[in-house]
């Protein structure tokens, strides 16, 4: 039963930590060593809730759900995840990093109760989502349009002042 738990933390390790590379080469704050610790955690107390509590279970008067223990994996991603979340420059930044943390611990949780297969579509998916839309998403947003202006006995400062005003960079 050993070798099945370890084969099932390098597999969670593994498939969390392609996610966490995607982000680390994007130069995201959660990389490679926060996902796979993320992953290989979630896939240990999954192992622990579906396998910890056999002996205790078997016992008429105890009665214990161990999927509470899968339960608080989520709830405690979810402070990881909102760490990264961040206003700057009245613009929020982490959602996505937040959300594939969110999702990797889920990935850990399928592979540590041995849903392999389920485990590694889940990281293929995410890695898709992550780089399919980040090209559509910087195709369609990041369009350059080409401005030009001829001031006829204008005011130069003026219209430049104006530009700011409206956050309009040059």
């Amino acid at each position: 039963m050993t070798a099945e738990f370890i084969i099932r933390l390098i597999l969670a390790a593994i498939a969390c930590g392609a996610i966490g590379m995607e982000r680390q080469m994007r130069g995201k704050g959660a990389g490679l060593r926060t996902h796979v610790l993320i992953g290989m955690g979630s896939a240990l107390f999954m192992i622990v809730s579906k396998y910890g509590f056999a002996d205790v279970l078997s016992l008429d008067h105890v009665g214990l759900d161990p999927s509470r223990i899968a339960a608080q994996v989520v709830t405690g991603v979810g402070f990881i995840g909102a760490g990264n979340i961040l206003v700057r420059n009245q613009n929020i930044v982490g959602l996505t990093t937040a959300a594939d943390i969110w999702v990797t611990a889920a990935i850990g949780m399928v592979i540590g109760s041995g849903m392999y297969e389920l485990g590694i579509y889940g990281s293929v998916m995410t890695l898709l989502v992550l780089e399919v839309f980040h090209q559509l998403t910087f195709r369609l947003m990041n369009k350059n349009y080409h401005l030009q202006l001829t001031l006829v006995n204008g005011n130069t400062v003026s219209m430049l002042d104006w530009f700011k005003q409206q956050k309009i960079k040059n």
